[in-house]
């Protein structure tokens, strides 16, 4: 009989390593006051020298809450875990922990093609990490609370985001001047569920 291992340390971990790097975006912006004075600008010109760098904290800021809000509902129905279930969960961790780096290159370079890309590959390596542990879940009976959870609905959601971001890639790196925009792809994420999604009859077999 195996014993359940609770994943209250790994979901604690994994909410503090969230918080430092949503911390992490702001330090570029907090720096750059002490410049400014130094360089006797106005409080107005800190603003606008720095427009680059406040697009991508706040845009940064976004992606890794909506990545974290993800992370916690399905970790919300997780009992216990195991060794794949671990190194997913770091590997997603690595992809939140690199968003700022990207993000203070945003702020240097702007809508420069290798930035862009390095930026939107993150995103999408740390979709492809949330689809991996859901897939580790839901192949472990004993990590979930009841079968089939996380729920299909969870599943799909994750992939469709995925797929989305893979998308917004490929457009990014085959079509010049579509830089960040190609971002706004996720918008379309709701409207390609709904039109997706099926629910799956009761009793039906797990995947």
């Amino acid at each position: 009989m195996s014993v359940s291992k609770s994943p209250e340390r790994l979901v604690f971990f994994s909410d503090a390593v969230v918080a430092i790097a949503l911390t992490l975006l702001v330090l570029p912006l907090a720096e750059a006051v002490p410049e400014a004075v130094g360089r006797h600008m106005t409080s107005l010109e800190v603003i606008t020298e720095n427009q680059w760098q406040i697009y991508s904290f706040l845009l940064s800021f976004i992606v890794i809450a909506r990545l974290w809000i993800s992370h916690h509902r399905v970790f919300a129905q997780v009992t216990s875990y195991n060794t794949p279930l671990v190194v997913a969960n770091l590997c997603w961790l690595l992809t939140i922990v690199v968003l700022p780096f990207p993000t203070e290159m945003i702020g240097a370079f702007g809508d420069d093609r290798f930035t862009t890309l390095f930026y939107i590959g993150t995103m999408l390596a740390s979709s492809i990490c949330q689809l991996a542990i859901i897939l580790i879940i839901r192949g472990d009976p004993e990590l979930g609370g009841s079968p089939g959870e996380p729920s299909d609905r969870q599943r799909f959601g994750i992939v469709v985001n995925t797929v989305i971001m893979t998308l917004a890639l490929t457009l990014t790196a085959l079509v010049p001047g579509v830089g960040y925009f190609s971002i706004l792809l996720l918008a379309l994420s709701p409207l390609v569920f709904r039109l997706g999604y099926r629910r799956p009859a009761t009793g039906g077999p797990r995947v």
